[in-house]
């Protein structure tokens, strides 16, 4: 992965390779800026007399993940045709896991237990018309929790890189045409209109591998579960996605009949089948409001629909990952150096302020202390650890989760490591609200003659900066 920059005043500057951040930590003209995302700042230079390229932020949205790609554009001509096309070189890939899941659930905890504690327990006047009237563009919490934390990366990112533009996708998913495929005129009047792509949806929808064997980056047909010559309709729920030789097996059969010796697999089609529309709705609810708040940055924001991405990823023949379709957003003649390993964000959030943990009727059943931080340090700190005697013999880095005792837990990539005095800890990185892990190149992807060799680079840069930073600190 790249290497973001910035220089002594903090502005940014163009990335750098790991090699080179190496040689500028060790002789002394850059300091560790940032640990996640690795960045570094340079003390001997500055904006002004720096030649910067274009570097342009693209973005996937979704409804669970988000795909985020740091690229570098510059434009190729093709010889034959002499067309002028956009070739992107690859710096960094991210992708960032929403909890949009966990807040409507902890609204609804919320909601239950209030309504017991209400209803049941003590008298309350009851309240009339204290209820404002929501606003215009109005998104539940859940959604506007995807909006937000999308738009906070791309805020961050211009901050450590030199952007000169945003792309997004615009995904659209017609939910009356997806239900009923023989929707038309005046029927529309129940809901939106808007364009929409079938089998984009049931490669999302079923994982993209077929339902009756379970295989993987082979040509999906789509296939009807109750066939039409049985009565079967074209309604989604009623279409999965087959490899040829088990829809050529199925045929006609019922599908009761197809699966009978397989009864597990049988009740988690039927199931999946009826699965709601809920993340075709939370993209669809979400999309213009991500496109406004990106514009808000000043940047131009361009669009690009999802057929695109899927056209683009197809010719150039890149994997299908949220950070790739993300470098494939727009128009894209070329990608290099898209082999890179991916930065996993995930959404933790900072913390609650209830102190008072709640059995299932909404009574207390323990109390948890009353500041977040403990010596120095609260839960999700990124944290070094150096131990030299003991059963936990070594050095460590990952997230911390503290203890009123002063004994913590340090979660590393290899695993928990437990009962770790604070006396060891030193702080690495304040928690922002996220948790961090990197996810390695797929195997199709990467060179197996120079894996060990980047691995090791890689390896030996991040703890040399962070030895390099904790002794500063002492």
């Amino acid at each position: 992965m790249a290497v973001f920059v910035v220089d002594k005043r903090k502005n940014p500057l163009m990335p750098c390779s790991e090699k080179r951040a190496t040689k500028l930590l060790g002789s002394g003209r850059a300091r560790v800026h940032r640990l996640i995302p690795f960045s570094i700042r340079v003390l001997d230079r500055e904006v002004a007399g720096c030649v910067l390229q274009p570097v342009k932020i693209k973005i996937d949205p979704g409804s669970k993940f988000t795909g985020i790609a740091v690229v570098r554009e510059t434009k190729s001509i093709d010889v034959a045709t002499g067309e002028t096309g956009i070739a992107v070189h690859v710096l960094n890939l991210f992708e960032l896991v929403h909890r949009g899941r966990q807040i409507s659930e902890a609204l609804t905890a919320r909601r239950q237990m209030r309504r017991r504690r209400r209803g049941n327990l003590r008298y309350r006047e009851p309240r009339f018309l204290n209820r404002g009237n929501k606003d215009k563009g109005w998104l539940a919490p859940s959604l506007q929790h995807r909006v937000d934390t999308t738009a906070a990366w791309a805020s961050r990112l211009c901050r450590l890189a030199p952007v000169r533009g945003i792309s997004q996708e615009l995904v659209r998913f017609d939910m009356q045409k997806i239900e009923n495929p023989e929707i038309s005129g005046v029927e529309y009047q129940q809901g939106t209109l808007a364009g929409f792509e079938v089998r984009e949806y049931l490669l999302n929808k079923w994982d993209r591998k077929c339902a009756y064997c379970d295989a993987k980056e082979v040509p999906l047909q789509i296939e009807h579960i109750h066939s039409k010559a049985c009565g079967g309709s074209n309604r989604v729920s009623n279409l999965t996605l087959a490899c040829e030789p088990c829809n050529q097996r199925k045929g006609a059969q019922d599908v009761r009949v197809f699966l009978a010796k397989d009864t597990k697999r049988l009740e988690r089609i039927l199931a999946q089948a009826k699965r709601p529309l809920k993340d075709a709705a939370a993209v669809n609810a979400t999309r213009w409001a991500l496109f406004n708040s990106l514009k808000t940055t000043g940047l131009p924001v361009t669009t690009g629909s999802g057929g695109l991405t899927k056209y683009n990823r197809t010719q150039l023949g890149i994997p299908k990952t949220h950070a790739l379709d993300a470098v494939c957003v727009g128009a894209v003649s070329a990608a290099t150096s898209w082999q890179k390993p991916t930065l996993t964000i995930k959404a933790t959030g900072r913390g609650s302020y209830q102190r008072t943990r709640l059995d299932a009727f909404g009574f207390p059943r323990g109390y948890l202390t009353r500041k977040k931080r403990i010596n120095g340090f609260q839960t999700g700190d990124m944290v070094s650890a150096d131990i030299t005697k003991g059963k936990n013999i070594g050095f460590y880095v990952g997230r911390v989760a503290v203890r009123a005792t002063g004994s913590f837990n340090i979660q590393t990539a290899q695993g928990v490591v437990q009962g770790v005095s604070h006396r060891h800890c030193r702080l690495v990185q304040r928690a922002d609200g996220y948790g961090y892990s990197q996810v390695a190149e797929r195997k199709e992807m990467r060179n197996q003659v120079s894996r060990k060799a980047r691995n090791a680079s890689r390896s030996a840069l991040y703890l040399t900066s962070l030895k390099d930073s904790v002794s500063r600190a002492q």
